[in-house]
């Protein structure tokens, strides 16, 4: 019977681990060809800004703040992934954003002042982009053509309506001054005719959009709102990939040559749990980077850093719990009894250590920026994913492993037999 209970045993645990290896080989390497390079890896623009004093207002500290808060806005807008955009000096601005190779393209979807006004056929302004609440890139049902959804907010709604009634029933049909137009950075965009009041506070600009994504790009710049100062661009390039690929190769060699080590370390340190502790990794590799491509989250080298110092918060983990073992078991416990009372004791440490991490990678996030935050990130789902790694997938593969006779030699757990007690030699 205890045979054929260990037979068992094994397939089971052999099963297990055949199923680990088979989700790190399977699932792992499209994980890693789907995540997002930042421009440290993949090349983009650099772009330099500088606002522009006018007449009556020289440039203050918080005309750059709210600069830097609206080109962000606009950027996030547009979807583009882990832009880095900082202050430089008093009046300058620097933007770098991953994936864009054509620096103009760059300087024409952030660099407008998209200064939105809506004016009457006497030059008389209605509503401008300060009363905009929303604007969204939509098809046309009826003639398949791009335009733009406008809604005001509560503000913009009164103004809007006041204006629109005033011209119903002012103005006769086919009035020429039954128009109000749209304006961008003092270019006419479209001039509408006004049929009807609109109390509604929703407006739609229409026609003279050459595809549905330089509607969607207008759109965007609508909703991150206007530039407080007139800019100049002082420099645009293109960055070229080439230091980051080799940066990638050098940490990709990095990794796999720390991970190695790691394995062999814990294979020869702790035997057994050594080797469970090497396939608990592999899951654990597999948690991080599906959460970060669900985050869709833009992979940077301070972001592979936060991975590299996760990995060895995963391993502290593991030793801590696996001394713990070790102690229990020259204290006499048998080995089930060990490895309940080796992750009970080595708990309060692992969590303690790893929720200070934490909470310095959340002052990082909160406090930082661009890369500062994708280092942060990358560091706390690496050390979440390590917590559940170790005190749960851990201990589950050691039981497993203990329901295997063969495996209960104390010296496959990094214990000679002479540190035990006589009494409690052999016992399971």
């Amino acid at each position: 019977m205890a045979g054929g209970k260990g037979a068992g045993g094994f397939l089971k645990l052999a099963l297990v681990f055949i199923v680990i290896l088979a989700l790190g080989a399977v699932v792992f390497p499209p994980l890693l060809q789907a995540m997002k390079l930042g421009l440290d890896l993949q090349g983009g623009v650099y772009i330099l800004t500088q606002a522009q004093d006018t007449p009556d207002h020289a440039v203050t500290g918080d005309d750059m703040t709210a600069l830097e808060r609206v080109m962000r806005q606009r950027v996030d807008q547009l979807g583009i992934a882990e832009p880095i955009i900082q202050r430089e000096g008093s009046d300058r601005l620097v933007i770098q954003l991953a994936g864009y190779s054509n620096p103009e393209e760059a300087v024409k979807l952030i660099g407008k002042t998209a200064q939105l006004e809506f004016k009457t056929s006497d030059g008389q302004v209605v509503v401008t982009g300060k009363d905009l609440k929303d604007a969204k890139a939509v098809i046309n049902q009826q003639n398949g053509e791009p335009e733009i959804t406008l809604q005001f907010n509560a503000e913009g709604t009164k103004k809007f309506a006041e204006a629109t009634q005033k011209m119903v029933s002012s103005y006769g049909e086919n009035d020429p001054r039954r128009h109000i137009a749209i304006y961008l950075d003092q270019q006419e965009l479209t001039n509408p005719y006004v049929r009807q009041a609109i109390p509604s506070g929703e407006a739609v600009i229409s026609g003279g959009f050459a595809d549905f994504q330089e509607a969607a790009n207008l759109a965007a710049l609508l909703r991150g709102g206007a530039l407080p100062v007139p800019v100049q661009i002082i420099e645009r390039r293109a960055v070229g990939p080439t230091l980051g690929a080799d940066s990638l190769a050098r940490s990709k060699t990095a990794i796999i040559v720390a991970l190695v080590l790691i394995a062999l370390f814990m294979l020869l340190l702790y035997r057994l749990p050594g080797l469970v502790a090497d396939f608990s990794l592999i899951i654990y590799a597999l948690i991080v980077m599906g959460v970060l491509w669900g985050l869709k989250a833009t992979l940077t080298l301070p972001g592979i850093a936060g991975l590299l110092l996760s990995v060895g918060m995963a391993v502290d983990a593991n030793i801590i719990i696996y001394e713990r073992l070790k102690e229990e078991l020259r204290n006499g416990k048998t080995l089930r009894a060990a490895i309940d009372a080796g992750f009970k004791r080595a708990f309060t440490t692992v969590f303690d250590a790893n929720a200070t991490t934490v909470l310095a990678a959340l002052v990082l996030y909160l406090l930082g920026s661009g890369t500062v935050r994708g280092f942060a990130v990358t560091l706390s789902v690496g050390i979440v994913a390590s917590m559940f790694t170790a005190i749960t997938l851990t201990r589950f593969l050691l039981h497993l492993l203990i329901g295997v006779p063969a495996f209960h030699r104390l010296w496959l757990f990094g214990v000679k037999e002479a540190q035990i007690p006589a009494a409690a030699r052999g016992e399971i």
